[in-house]
């Protein structure tokens, strides 16, 4: 096979019909159907490129936090509804409410961890200003089941303007562990409805968990949700993948290219030594 440095060794070229051969590669990429094909390519590898960006913008996306304004204290009647679906960007979000708490609301919740001791919630139920619906309130947190139910005689029940501020989590999925025996393990808003006797009002999706507590109990240890973020690795190696496939389609038409220019150069040798034997 004949390579471009013999070529321009001996000088111009030429086939046995009298006709000039390319001198070099580049005179046959400057050929009409040779440009038209670099432009397809350059389409191609144009669009290659585009999706190993929108994969590169995925993976970003995925890693960034649901909501990145969870310690903004925000009312809970603006950024929720009675009666919706608990949206995921409100997990964890510190929320301020109003309202009056509601007699015979009460409930104590067994096997809550506070500050890596396991002991009891007292929760109430919260009619909220400006919407009427309800909403558990988790008001604090006790060793024992007793201490936490002896602390609602220090919860103003009845009385207009009772406020805190605290976290907003969505309701726990329903458990019938020891319901039968009246030891309730969770904070379901499903549950609660049946138990608040003659309620049938609206509520919300979620409880909120108070950041101050009341009777002598500890105020609930609620951290931050974790705003540790990770990439989306697949989604980087998918836009890695159309990055090497934007290359590759350039790359096969030099390659195209070039076995073009070196067919031409072979043939016109052939086509000599034939006519010279």
């Amino acid at each position: 096979m004949s390579g471009s440095g013999d070529a321009s060794s001996r000088g111009p070229r030429f086939t046995v019909t009298g006709e000039p051969l390319p001198e070099t590669m580049w005179v046959v990429a400057r050929r009409p159907r040779w440009i038209g094909m670099l432009v397809l390519a350059l389409v191609i590898a144009g669009i290659f490129a585009w999706l190993g960006h929108w994969q590169v913008e995925r993976s970003i996306e995925s890693a960034a936090p649901v909501n990145p304004e969870t310690e903004t204290v925000k009312p809970l009647t603006d950024v929720a509804e009675p009666q919706s679906p608990f949206p995921d960007r409100l997990g964890g979000q510190m929320v301020s409410v109003s309202g009056e708490i509601a007699p015979g609301g009460f409930r104590v919740i067994a096997d809550r961890v506070n500050q890596g001791e396991k002991g009891y919630w007292l929760i109430g139920r919260l009619v909220v200003d400006g919407s009427g619906a309800s909403v558990p309130v988790a008001l604090g947190w006790g060793s024992t089941a007793d201490q936490a139910a002896a602390a609602e005689a220090s919860v103003p029940v009845g009385a207009t303007g009772f406020r805190t501020d605290g976290r907003y989590f969505p309701s726990e999925a329903p458990s019938d562990s020891d319901f039968q025996n009246g030891r309730e393990t969770v904070v379901s808003v499903a549950e609660l409805v049946n138990e608040w006797s003659g309620y049938n009002g609206d509520v919300y999706g979620g409880y909120v968990v108070a950041s101050q507590s009341w009777g002598g109990l500890a105020a609930i240890d609620s951290p931050a949700p974790d705003a540790d973020v990770q990439l989306n690795w697949l989604n980087i190696f998918y836009a890695v993948e159309w990055a090497v496939f934007a290359v590759f389609a350039v790359f096969l038409w030099f390659r195209l290219v070039r076995d073009a220019y070196e067919r031409e150069l072979d043939e016109a040798e052939e086509d000599r030594l034939a006519l010279a034997g």
